[in-house]
């Protein structure tokens, strides 16, 4: 088959999935959007691959506080898709991340070429929108709400399949009338390019954190996240007489108010820009303790995938996110902790974490049991084969 994957965040674990398609034969094109500020995967050809990356809408950052102007961006990246679907004559396109006005134009132009495609359904962004309209959004938001749940069950019901991530997506489908066309495959993260390193490594030596314990989170930071947890949990951690520094590796708004809650709380704070994807190893090897943060309105809709890259790493990983999500049962079976993501769960999770970096051998056995369950859980060849056959029903 001739196949387009777009994943507009440019993740790892999609260009994985592009890589063994590619591997096993197909034509395949890997689209991403390369202005869209994240954590990037290996997106770039290696000697020898058929793999072919050609990246959509704009190279410089966009500002995702700017709704107009991003909502326009979204528009033309729906329409730069479909030109690549025109220019690779993909037999079917599976589409990731991709933003409402994106799916919108790319659904009615796939319609009008009576071509296949695929939503690879990560969020639901309606339900996103509503949950934090008025509160962290504006109370025009909810209009905005209402319009994005039309629209996305509008592009839902043009797709020839559907791909969700958690069982929890499939009740939204229903009352879309669209769950006959969905399959559940959870997310997984590359296990051999996210790989156990030692927690001396010359990344941590680099930044000078080979001799401090530390806890670190390493991700997006967004609406979705209350990031003074974190300095709230750092000098929790430290006033149990476990002395720690908080590094965060991101870049957004969110930086600012890290470091104004870390001078007000006195609490020592390395802030690091997103660090290049072959050093992704090294860097989450450099955490005693690993912190995933997920506020309690995305419980249902959002499963933070950076939880599947931090047990890949084999790392002890604590969790502040809602109980029922996807990957608070990962985080859970491999022996990490899931407290609630608001300020009464902190002398708990502190307590935890104090346990964890006074213990060598403790995290060492969380660490062994994270890499262990990871590849229990995210062999590559299983997921491929389901989204192969997906993706050859769909083009038929």
């Amino acid at each position: 088959m001739r196949i387009l994957v777009h994943d507009y965040s440019g993740h790892p674990f999609q260009v994985e999935l592009s890589r063994e398609l590619a591997r096993r034969g197909h034509a395949v094109t890997h689209s991403f959007c390369p202005g869209w500020v994240s954590g990037k995967g290996h997106l770039r050809a290696e000697a020898g691959e058929t793999l072919v990356f050609d990246p959509v809408g704009p190279t410089d950052p966009i500002a995702k506080d700017r709704f107009a102007k991003r909502v326009l961006i979204e528009a033309v990246v729906g329409w730069q898709l479909l030109r690549q679907v025109r220019r690779t004559r993909a037999h079917t396109a599976m589409l990731s991340n991709a933003q409402i006005p994106t799916l919108v134009v790319f659904a009615l132009g796939m319609a009008l070429l009576r071509r296949p495609w695929v939503l690879w359904h990560q969020d639901v962004y309606a339900v996103a929108v509503r949950s934090f309209a008025g509160d962290k959004l504006g109370g025009l938001f909810r209009f905005v709400a209402t319009a994005f749940s039309i629209a996305e069950r509008w592009v839902s019901r043009r797709a020839a399949a559907i791909v969700v991530i958690a069982p929890s997506f499939v009740p939204v489908h229903e009352e879309w009338g669209t769950a006959d066309k969905v399959t559940v495959i959870p997310n997984w993260a590359p296990l051999d390019e996210i790989v156990p390193v030692p927690r001396t490594n010359s990344w941590a030596k680099e930044q000078e954190l080979d001799d401090t314990a530390t806890l670190l989170y390493s991700g997006t930071l967004g609406l979705k996240h209350d990031p003074t947890l974190l300095v709230g949990l750092a000098r929790q951690v430290i006033d149990a007489g476990r002395p720690v520094r908080l590094v965060v590796v991101n870049e957004g708004p969110a930086i600012e108010v890290i470091r104004d809650e870390a001078r007000r709380l006195d609490v020592p704070v390395t802030l690091l820009p997103f660090q290049p994807y072959e050093r992704l190893s090294e860097v989450l090897g450099s955490g005693d303790v690993l912190v995933v943060l997920l506020d309690k309105q995305a419980g249902a809709f959002s499963v933070p995938s950076k939880t599947l890259s931090y047990l890949c790493a084999g790392r002890p990983v604590l969790g502040m996110m809602p109980s029922e999500n996807l990957a608070s049962a990962l985080i859970s079976k491999a022996g990490g902790a899931v407290v609630a993501p608001d300020a009464h769960s902190l002398p708990e999770a502190a307590a935890w974490v104090a346990r964890v970096v006074a213990d060598p051998e403790l995290r060492e056995e969380l660490g062994e049991a994270s890499r262990d369950l990871a590849e229990q859980e995210f062999a590559l060849a299983g997921c491929a084969d389901r989204f192969e056959t997906i993706l050859h029903q769909a083009g038929r």
